[in-house]
């Protein structure tokens, strides 16, 4: 009998499992409904932010008495500093685990967040603004995080899930602007902002590392912990056997090349990044970023144009287009916010059916019919219900090349991946500004529509041009070369 026992206990240790098959094992319940949260928080602090700068940038130039080019400094700074911070925190998760980045990532935050509130003049303000999206730039962490506990099934629904927190923070965000601004001012509506971070950094201790960057960093005994765990938190079970590594899949094959018999693991951030332009990576990487660069063009510049448009900045023409009051400044902001609900809904219902890049494909085309009639002035009811229009699958595009990023990027890079491309994206947060107030202010509301045209359909190619799929395929851990 003891030698039968021995016998299956040594059969059972001939057994093995992957990550992906461990994760599937487990299911989706309890435990990643908190990984959910978390992550969720991280992407409201995004928001928030973004949210803010359409309403400090007017409130400081009217109580300072800025021009209109130290106006549109605020917002670049910001977007400055997320070009520098999404490199840093890819180094960062990377190298260090995602755990560790969001961690610091919240302590920035929660600082800067605080002590902005206080800048005494202009100058300051633009410093602590820039640090501000330093920090920031940490965002995408929270997605690759969240995306490495979930099962392949139903994985692009659950990152549109992911998402409406995004929107659920730009909601409460204008919201808390309608309440704040008029009574209290911009210092307390930045103080009041800070309050995701420190919830996110309460809530750190509860957190754990993602086991799939834990496998890749040979570090399987830790992994098998926190899939254990996750099993008994889901009422689960692990596979038997024993969990390994997973190694060159064919999707590897198809996704970076034949050439498989090396697997390279990289610890320096430097390493990282030109893997990314490496032969296998580069027309993948070069793509992305175009596509994120189109996404963040033209949502922030949505975004400012309502602001513009509701705040009677632009006098060149003589039709109505404004009612030129703060409160109708909140309002419309608020409005095409809640855009962006059905936009998600659209997202989750097709991401899974239609694909990754169709689907992106379809809404840059529909968001680009409705910014077109905005090449001419339109009135006030018409310009807000076609930003509306335009919203709605812009933010879709922006759904779905938050999930299509992290699945296509290997584990060993995919916080740096993503942290690149977003950054490219934060490049064009930096340009939005100058399309977006400059020229309509300077009378060129047809030019800045156009160019907000040309960009859209650029991006709808260009995802048109990955080389694949992502629907249903299992996450690339390892680059192969």
């Amino acid at each position: 009998m003891a030698q039968q026992q021995q016998q299956l206990r040594d059969e059972e240790d001939e057994i093995v499992y992957t990550l992906d098959e461990a994760l599937t094992a487990v299911g989706f319940g309890k435990f990643q409904y908190f990984v959910l949260g978390y992550a969720g928080l991280g992407s409201m602090v995004d928001a928030v932010e973004v949210m803010i700068l359409s309403f400090i940038g007017p409130a400081v130039k009217s109580q300072w008495g800025l021009s209109s080019t130290q106006e549109t400094l605020i917002t670049t700074v910001v977007f400055a500093g997320m070009l520098i911070g999404a490199y840093f925190w890819g180094i960062l998760a990377d190298n260090y685990g995602r755990r560790q980045a969001f961690f610091s990532h919240c302590k920035v935050n929660v600082f800067l967040f605080q002590i902005g509130s206080f800048s005494p003049n202009y100058i300051s303000l633009l410093i602590l603004r820039m640090l501000v999206g330093i920090g920031l730039g940490g965002g995408p962490v929270y997605g690759s995080w969240f995306l490495e506990f979930m099962p392949s099934r139903n994985r692009g629904i659950w990152m549109v899930i992911y998402s409406t927190f995004w929107t659920i923070g730009t909601i409460l965000e204008a919201l808390l602007a309608m309440i704040i601004m008029p009574r209290l001012g911009w210092r307390w509506l930045l103080a009041l902002s800070s309050i995701p971070s420190f919830a996110a950094l309460l809530l750190y201790i509860f957190t754990v590392e993602s086991p799939r960057y834990l496998c890749v960093e040979g570090r399987i005994s830790d992994a098998h912990d926190i899939l254990r765990k996750i099993a008994v938190v889901n009422q689960t079970k692990l596979p038997p056997g024993m969990l390994v590594s997973d190694q060159v899949t064919e999707l590897n094959e198809e996704l970076l090349g034949s050439k498989a018999n090396k697997i390279f693991n990289f610890k320096k951030g430097l390493s990282s990044s030109l893997m990314l332009l490496s032969p296998n990576l580069l027309r993948i990487t070069l793509l992305m970023w175009v596509v994120y660069f189109g996404n963040s063009f033209s949502y922030y510049g949505i975004i400012l144009l309502t602001s513009q448009f509701s705040t009677g900045e632009n006098r060149c023409f003589s039709v109505a287009l404004h009612v030129k009051n703060n409160s109708s400044h909140y309002r419309d902001v608020f409005i095409t916010s809640l855009a962006e609900l059905p936009g998600l809904l659209v997202s989750a219902l097709i991401v899974e059916k239609a694909g990754r890049k169709v689907s992106m494909a379809l809404m840059y085309v529909l968001g680009s019919l409705f910014l077109f009639p905005l090449v001419v002035p339109q009135n006030e009811v018409l310009t807000t219900a076609l930003l509306f229009g335009a919203r709605i699958w812009i933010v879709g595009t922006f759904t779905l090349a938050g999930v299509y990023c992290p699945e296509i990027y290997p584990t060993s890079v995919r916080s740096m991946g993503c942290g690149v491309a977003s950054a490219v994206g934060r490049i064009a947060g930096m340009v939005s500004p100058i399309v977006a107030v400059q020229l309509v202010r300077g009378c060129q509301q047809m030019a800045a529509i156009l160019l907000f045209e040309v960009v859209i359909i650029l991006s709808a190619i260009s995802v048109l041009l990955f080389p694949v799929e992502t629907k249903g395929r299992e996450i690339v851990d390892h680059v192969s070369l």
